[in-house]
């Protein structure tokens, strides 16, 4: 995954807010179920305009990986608004690029094995293996489907990793995460070489 699309334009996102995502929203009011949380909506640019994909009450994985980072606001304070009512504080992003790359399980969506090791270069120590994320050189390092045994890490999913990588383009970003990944070590991991091809060609 990856943020801002080059291809997606503000005109095409407004229109998506106005006749999609609100209309949603408005129609759940109406029948008495407003939802005070996170509605996400998968939506994809076809021939024929934007298309629903899916929607969902949480936040779209792994898209949003990508895109809280960039977040300057305070997401507490985000979070506490709506699960009390208050009013909404405004919120700040940072203007950059970003760019997420899933290291997943070989076999992966289908039957893949658990339990091989990763050795990551910043090191195994448990501080590591039990945060939400631990960082690598210039980014950051999601994990999805680890474990932590004897010290060692261990895969213990499908998708496994997530290497995330911020800079002023897409292009840098995406020069800096393939860098990151080459110094993450696994037997049983593979992972996409085409993220933000379009993009770059």
């Amino acid at each position: 995954a990856y943020t801002p699309l080059p291809f997606i334009s503000e005109e095409e996102t407004a229109w998506a807010l106005q006749h999609i995502l609100q209309p949603v929203a408005d129609a759940m009011v109406a029948k008495g179920l407003p939802l005070s949380g996170v509605l996400y909506g998968g939506l994809m640019k076809t021939p024929t305009g934007i298309q629903v994909i899916e929607f969902n009450a949480r936040f779209g994985d792994p898209e949003t990986e990508v895109i809280l980072p960039l977040l300057k606001s305070d997401i507490y304070d985000i979070f506490y608004a709506v699960a009390t009512g208050a009013p909404l504080p405004a919120l700040e992003w940072h203007n950059q690029a970003i760019l997420g790359v899933v290291l997943a399980s070989k076999g992966y969506p289908g039957s893949y094995e658990k339990g091989f090791e990763i050795v990551l270069p910043n090191g195994n120590s448990e501080d590591v293996q039990v945060s939400p994320h631990g960082g690598t050189e210039g980014g950051l390092l999601y994990h999805m489907g680890t474990k932590c045994v004897g010290g060692k890490l261990l895969t213990n999913g499908g998708r496994v990793l997530m290497a995330i990588a911020q800079a002023d383009t897409i292009e840098e970003a995406r020069t800096k995460v393939y860098t990151e990944i080459e110094n993450i070590h696994c037997d049983n991991l593979f992972f996409r070489t085409d993220i933000a091809h379009y993009v770059v060609k």
